[in-house]
């Protein structure tokens, strides 16, 4: 199929065009650098399929097996990739189906764009066969959406929507388009949207703030920086080694963060939050100068707030204006991208070396490793350990690897002792939390990155909840790696009533299939393992493996991840056992 340039051409380049509504939808999107979709069909959206069938050559289209799997891929391949991802559906339950997606996207800044199809416009309102106000119902879940009912709209919409996904703080963009709209000609032109009255993405750097922050960094005996996804987001990664390396500051990162910064580089302390690290958690509450980085004090990273860093000069880096003093009152606000504002600030900073602080972190460090860590990786029980899984993975993949993970005991296991060499490696539902979200997530990163190992961490509950996704892997041969963590449980639901509920399990045993046949039923590689003399060689072999691969290792079933802060509680509160 033709592209708009070679339209001009034939039309003796004539700046505009006429086409169907369809169509230029389709134009839109190769205008945009879009070479992959995620979507599943139905009668609303019908027309734009049939116009994406004769460009497939220039735009491929990936046929999810529920419409929530489209958008979780969309985001494995936009986390990845630095790119948008988008994904495509129908009206009524294919546009509902989206929103789970949708909002997870929205809380974890990912940018995305979702294409919906709309009844005709003379039948809005009329409780049509398949309409919903999807416009309505997804408005509390993403960043900007619109309802187009003229073709005429279409081109400064979709423009205006891919500006919005990915510039300033990304997320999610929903446009639902109406099938007269679709049928329906206009005369294209397309211009790139690089602005929007109103809305002003990239906060501009005051550099008083930065000077006053540059001052309680150089004055501070006890300085520590946490950092989020911001950094990753604002390509920022370069900026924080060289921030934290000059100035000598232990450094710690939300699990949305994770990677930025290499596991092993020296001022990497560890991770913050419920299941995070001991020491970059108890020690939040004895630093002087606490510098947030892109990141948003969610409360699994704070604990109560009554208690949290009151002791601190609080310094937050940020380029959502909504998120300063929305939780921790700050000291000294510098809003900006992260990459701008670091570059305005090092050369305020001075060299430093805080080593007698840094000692305190590794001191807990000691500390966990010998009352937690070495029972995790090492355990010396006879069940097999999330953890020691999670080990063989790091040796088997050389900490190159990309960690796809849901959300659950596997999580945070695979957030704590995954290693990682390269930035965008942790791909994971963090503020939403949704089960279901590795498998199709998997499948995108790795259509995002095509170069790197894949692996999917998931725990049999939320496995079960997007499982037919294994048909994308199986028609479109992704070679993904999943591994099944199985302790016949809803492990960190199962965790809470133990610790919390004096072990009444209500409604959290899982009564489970045999994975290995259903992936087998998908033509894909399987293994099992239940023996720890077995998990080295099943887990080399997995990586080794050029084709996609299911690997399901029957781990301890009442085995729990600490440390832990308890809902509620300080972070100096945090639990070992």
């Amino acid at each position: 199929m033709e592209t708009v340039k070679a339209l001009k051409k034939k039309h003796k380049n004539n700046s505009t065009i006429k086409i169907s509504g369809a169509e230029a939808i389709i134009h839109c999107l190769l205008e945009e650098g879009v070479d992959l979709i995620y979507g599943y069909p139905g009668g609303a959206i019908m027309p734009v399929y049939d116009e994406l069938y004769k460009f497939q050559d220039k735009l491929t289209h990936i046929l999810a097996r529920h419409e929530q799997g489209a958008t979780h891929a969309a985001q494995g391949y936009a986390r990845v990739s630095g790119k948008v991802g988008v994904a495509m559906a129908t009206s009524g339950p294919g546009a509902t189906n989206l929103v789970t997606g949708l909002a997870d996207a929205q809380i974890d800044s990912t940018p995305i764009v979702c294409i919906t199809g709309q009844v005709a416009r003379h039948l809005l309102g009329s409780d049509a066969f398949q309409e919903t106000d999807i416009v309505g119902i997804s408005t509390p879940v993403t960043k900007w959406n619109y309802q187009i009912t003229r073709a005429s709209e279409i081109p400064k919409i979709m423009a205006k929507a891919f500006y919005i996904a990915k510039s300033g703080r990304p997320g999610p963009v929903l446009i639902d388009i109406t099938k007269n709209a679709q049928f329906d000609e206009l005369d294209f032109v397309y211009e790139k949207c690089t602005g929007v009255r109103s809305y002003k993405p990239y906060p501009k750097p005051d550099l008083k703030s930065i000077e006053a922050a540059a001052k309680l960094i150089n004055d501070a005996k006890k300085p520590y920086i946490v950092w989020g996804q911001g950094i990753i987001l604002g390509e920022a990664e370069a900026e924080l080694k060289k921030l934290i390396e000059k100035a000598g500051i232990p450094a710690a990162w939300t699990i949305m963060g994770e990677s930025a910064i290499p596991t092993d580089h020296p001022l990497n302390v560890g991770m913050v939050g419920m299941h995070g690290n001991y020491g970059p958690n108890v020690l939040t509450n004895e630093c002087d100068v606490l510098v947030a980085i892109g990141m948003r004090f969610d409360d699994r990273v704070t604990g109560s707030l009554d208690t949290y860093a009151k002791q601190a000069k609080v310094v937050h880096f940020e380029i959502d204006p909504a998120e300063i003093n929305k939780n921790v009152k700050a000291h000294v606000a510098v809003l900006g991208n992260a990459k701008q504002t670091l570059n305005l600030l090092l050369p305020m900073i001075k060299e430093n070396d805080h080593a007698t602080w840094k000692a305190e972190f590794d001191k807990k460090y000691q500390i966990e490793y010998d009352t937690v860590i070495k029972n995790d990786i090492t355990p010396s029980k006879e069940g097999l350990t999330m953890g020691e899984v999670i080990e063989q993975i790091n040796i088997a993949s050389e900490n190159k690897a990309v960690i796809v993970t849901d959300v659950g005991q596997h999580q945070m296991v695979a957030c704590r002792y995954a290693k990682f060499k390269q930035s965008k490696s942790n791909i994971t539902s963090g503020g939403l939390g949704t089960m279901g979200f590795a498998l199709p997530a998997a499948i995108g990163a790795k259509m995002g990155a095509m170069d790197r190992e894949v692996v999917a961490i998931i725990g049999d509950g939320g496995y079960q909840m997007t499982i037919q996704e294994l048909g994308v892997i199986f028609q479109h041969n992704v070679p993904v790696k999943i591994v099944v963590l199985n302790n016949d449980h809803l492990g960190m639901v199962r965790q809470w009533q133990e610790l919390f509920f004096e072990s009444r399990y209500a409604s959290t045993v899982m009564v489970n299939p045999d994975f290995v046949k259903i992936a087998e039923g998908y033509h894909i590689k399987s293994n099992r393992v239940s023996e720890r003399a077995a998990l080295k060689d099943a887990v080399e072999e997995m990586i080794a493996s050029k084709d996609p691969y299911f690997l399901e290792v029957k781990v301890e079933k009442e085995d729990n991840v600490f440390p832990m802060i308890p809902s509620g509680a300080s972070v100096s509160d945090i639990r070992l056992k």
